[in-house]
């Protein structure tokens, strides 16, 4: 998983896709109509286990076991049920060459699907069984990421100009693979976990004084704005960083960023982005920049629970050791804070003072 490997790949056409669907389904009616069960092969990705002392092999992009779907198992009939119903959407959006959402996808059989998680899985299990991944289905999540700074690019013929207006907030497209014509004068990227902290930066013309390109997913990054982050990336060649906040789920969200989800192992390898740097905030950045103890928070059971399982994690100790340290430190501290806690200082002081000092000074791992 280290290194600067392409995200791009060879994509999937659609009369392809619509091959594939064909093929497989009249594998299974020839089951059924030979008195057989079908039997379905899915196999499964992790992009990491919870034994960091293990040779494991989850740097490895290759599938960790399978999974075989059949009637004869009274709990894999709802399973393949949905399964059949979900591909049947998908191939109706190929052939027409429309998108939906899977929400869109949910509502046309509420009562059958009972949970937006079935529908989730279902998507999984075909793009895993095509060998694409979701986009390729036409299927697309709505886009929540943000983008501002020193970039213009076209999608779908359409001009997107943030160096004008360096300090406004553009969508992060929906369609990454139609993003052409990628230009910029910026000096690094800047991912930041949360949209009150890509406000504050836009309030205080952050990207006037610091040639760069903000980003950020709102929390958890969605499938677009990890592949969009990643583009840029590969065309640009400038430093990525992140900021996040100093709790367990801003660590996990820069894990997402770095290593990809575990949800979507199996596609890790096109939305991880292992060029990310971690630019704070780190436990001790609470003394470094003189925190008053009322702007730190107690860890809750929750937190600590949460934190103690990230510890497990392979890659940590194989890829960022020192980033499992710095977890390490946060849980013995029992305290946790949020960058808005900086301007505790004068309301500026993330954009004058503490990602200036983190970039200059090389205070970041």
């Amino acid at each position: 998983m280290e290194g600067k490997r392409s995200r791009g790949r060879s994509q999937p056409r659609p009369r392809h896709l619509l091959t594939k669907i064909k093929e497989f389904t009249r594998a299974l009616v020839k089951d059924l109509s030979d008195g057989r069960s079908p039997e379905i092969l899915i196999h499964r990705f992790r992009n990491y286990c919870s034994n960091p002392s293990a040779n494991c092999f989850c740097s490895s992009d290759l599938p960790k076991g399978k999974e075989t779907l059949t009637l004869r198992k009274e709990t894999h009939v709802h399973r393949l049920d949905v399964l059949l119903r979900v591909l049947v959407i998908v191939q109706q959006l190929l052939q027409e060459n429309r998108h939906g959402s899977k929400r869109d996808i949910y509502y046309m059989h509420p009562s059958i699907f009972s949970d937006q998680s079935v529908v989730d899985r279902a998507i999984n299990d075909i793009c895993i069984l095509l060998q694409c991944s979701r986009h390729n289905l036409n299927v697309v999540s709505v886009g929540k990421g943000l983008v501002m700074g020193w970039l213009r690019f076209a999608e779908a013929g359409n001009m997107f100009d943030c160096i004008n207006r360096p300090n406004t907030a553009y969508p992060v497209p929906v369609h990454v693979e139609e993003v052409k014509d990628i230009v910029s004068v910026a000096q690094y990227i800047l991912v930041v976990e949360k949209e009150s902290v890509f406000q504050r930066l836009a309030n205080d013309q952050f990207c006037n004084t610091n040639h760069c390109i903000v980003i950020t997913g709102r929390g958890y990054p969605d499938i677009s704005t990890r592949r969009f982050l990643g583009l840029l990336v590969d065309t640009l060649h400038i430093p990525v960083y992140c900021l996040v906040d100093c709790d367990p789920y801003g660590f996990d969200i820069l894990s997402t960023y770095r290593f990809g989800s575990l949800q979507m192992a199996y596609d890790a390898k096109f939305l991880r982005v292992p060029e990310i740097i971690w630019l704070g905030a780190f436990p001790l950045d609470s003394e470094k920049y003189h925190l008053p103890h009322q702007c730190l928070l107690p860890l809750t059971a929750e937190d600590k629970r949460k934190t103690e399982a990230m510890l497990q994690r392979c890659y940590l100790e194989r890829e960022v050791p020192q980033w499992r340290l710095e977890l390490q430190l946060m849980l013995e501290r029992g305290v946790k804070f949020e960058l808005e806690a900086l301007s505790v200082h004068e309301l500026s002081f993330l954009s004058t003072e503490y990602i200036p000092s983190k970039i200059q000074g090389g205070l970041l791992i």
